[in-house]
């Protein structure tokens, strides 16, 4: 309960409890289902482009192959307890209430097919071990509620025996996938990034053209001809970073922050045409031959630029990937500078060169925000940055209490390990999705609103392009404004002031100075 005064007079609000548990509406979501993909899009992926005749057989050969080769996923079908620890983690169920989205449910929807076809019991005894038959109608099951899950984890962290949901989840799209069930918004981006570089489908062209643009603003606007530059053979470090960055607000001025932080520390970068996309769907499509494919443009561009490191941008689950399969799928990476982190975060970096003195920072230049700071997933539950454990959780926010003054924590047990979703990621961010997407992100909306009340927070702050882009979206569904969600490196650009800056208010007064007084008045600085 919050108490405002109004008028004089004391009114009283409540927010409402961003972990409340819902009311339980069974198939409240049964009707939510993304597009599918064209045979082309499924195709091009090595994917059957429609549903073949032996469908059946095929998906349950996928299943076999999937226990016998990813140890986590079989054991997940096998050791669950029913203990119930996960039923309200999910956030598509606290904001649906649909029973489906309970971890343990939607699990359930895949483990009932597993046990019939691969368990002694199953095959005997299906009726007392909940084992189903795979039909038609169980895939459609599966097409609309593996996509209500953006695959983060949460519920992981409180199940006792660490079974993740969001390895089932990429199984049952994976199994999909095999049959030509594949979803439009996942497939159609992971064929744009194989034919062009990035989700946006932007050509070399266009992309050069945009940084050239970039790189006018920053120097129309400081005075400083900072680079961003394209291609560039010998730069020692390669930005991976993810396409969003290149045309989007608040995006965009994240990339404005990397660029001025690369230039004040003084080290040679270059974007890669080739490998402009730090993103990889592969991941969310559960297809390891697919986001190999994705990882290892990014080596031949390393390769064939000269880099010696290879820094990544802000993007929540571009992170997951680099961090845990970059090397692995992707590699090897010998042939870099092997006394740096292969690979690096932005943030990392920045935070080296904050604790080093090089950047002048002036905190007052972001007064007019109170901030907090939302954890997004991939980087909470699935990643790490430094060298200590949690360093994931506390770099981030180093660099934002380096760079602002007033910062605010949102309640506790919805940030860092328990962050709470954004509600569209995991291949959830599209607009035929847009019931569930709102749903799933109101309990961080629902926190955001506590920390509003408490401490007059005006905006949220994230490193993921996909919660940013999320958050734009909802956030005016809840009552704030659209750019109340902020880059990191949007407040360290504003901070940051580079040697040789002049801004536009200082070249105003300039101006002024140069301006004659008017007849009969003294000049500025005259005596009277």
């Amino acid at each position: 309960m919050v108490e405002l005064a109004i008028d004089n007079k004391i009114s009283r609000t409540s927010v409402e409890d961003p972990l409340a548990p819902p009311c339980m509406t069974p198939g409240a979501m049964a009707g939510s289902k993304p597009y599918m993909a064209a045979p082309e899009h499924n195709i091009k992926l090595g994917f059957p482009g429609e549903l073949p005749d032996d469908w059946k057989e095929k998906a349950i050969a996928r299943m076999g192959y999937l226990a016998e080769t990813n140890r986590a996923f079989k054991v997940y079908l096998d050791t669950c307890m029913k203990c119930g620890a996960c039923t309200d983690k999910c956030h598509y169920y606290m904001g649906s209430g649909d029973p489906k989205n309970m971890p343990v449910a939607r699990q359930d929807l895949l483990r009932g097919v597993y046990r019939r076809y691969f368990t002694f019991a199953g095959k005997y005894f299906p009726k007392l071990v909940g084992a189903v038959d795979l039909t038609k109608e169980v895939l459609d099951d599966w097409y609309s509620y593996y996509h209500q899950c953006s695959e983060c984890r949460r519920c992981a962290v409180f199940c006792p025996i660490g079974i993740d949901t969001a390895e089932i989840t990429m199984a049952a799209r994976d199994i999909l996938d095999h049959v030509g069930i594949g979803q439009k918004y996942s497939n159609e981006i992971i064929g744009k990034v194989m034919d062009v570089g990035n989700n946006l489908g932007l050509n070399p062209k266009a992309l050069k053209a945009t940084m050239a643009d970039l790189e006018e603003d920053i120097e129309d606007e400081t005075g400083v001809a900072v680079r961003i530059p394209v291609d560039e053979k010998g730069a020692d470090i390669l930005l991976i970073t993810p396409s969003a960055d290149f045309f989007a607000e608040p995006h965009i001025d994240g990339l404005i922050g990397y660029a001025k932080v690369f230039h004040e520390a003084g080290v040679s970068w270059t974007v890669s045409s080739y490998a402009s996309e730090a993103a990889n769907f592969g991941m969310f499509i559960g297809s390891e031959e697919n986001m190999a494919v994705l990882c290892k443009r990014i080596q031949k561009a390393a390769i064939e630029l000269g880099v010696k490191r290879i820094i990544f941008g802000e993007c929540g689950h571009a992170w997951r990937v680099a961090y845990n399969f970059l090397n692995t799928l992707g590699g090897p990476f010998d042939f870099l500078d092997q006394d740096y982190p292969i690979p690096q975060h932005i943030l990392e970096f920045t935070w080296g060169e904050l604790q080093k003195g090089t950047l002048n920072i002036d905190k007052s230049r972001n007064d007019e925000y109170r901030l907090t700071y939302h954890d997004s997933c991939n980087v909470a539950r699935a990643s790490r940055m430094g060298d200590e454990p949690g360093g994931q959780f506390e770099i981030p926010r180093n660099v934002l209490k380096a760079v602002t003054n007033n910062y605010f924590e949102m309640p506790e047990g919805t940030t860092k390990e328990q962050t709470l979703c954004c509600g569209g990621g995991g291949g959830l961010l599209t607009d035929d999705l847009m019931d569930i997407r709102k749903k799933g992100a109101s309990p961080r909306m629902h926190a955001l609103k506590q920390v509003e009340e408490d401490h007059g927070v005006t905006h949220m702050v994230a490193i993921c392009a996909i919660c940013k882009t999320q958050f734009a979206k909802m956030m005016p569904e809840f009552g704030f404004e659209r750019d109340s969600i902020l880059s990191v490196h949007q407040l360290v650009s504003n901070a940051l002031i580079m040697e040789g800056q002049v801004d536009e208010d200082d070249d105003e007064d300039d101006d002024m100075d140069d301006v004659p007084a008017m007849s009969g008045a003294p000049a500025t600085g005259g005596s009277l």
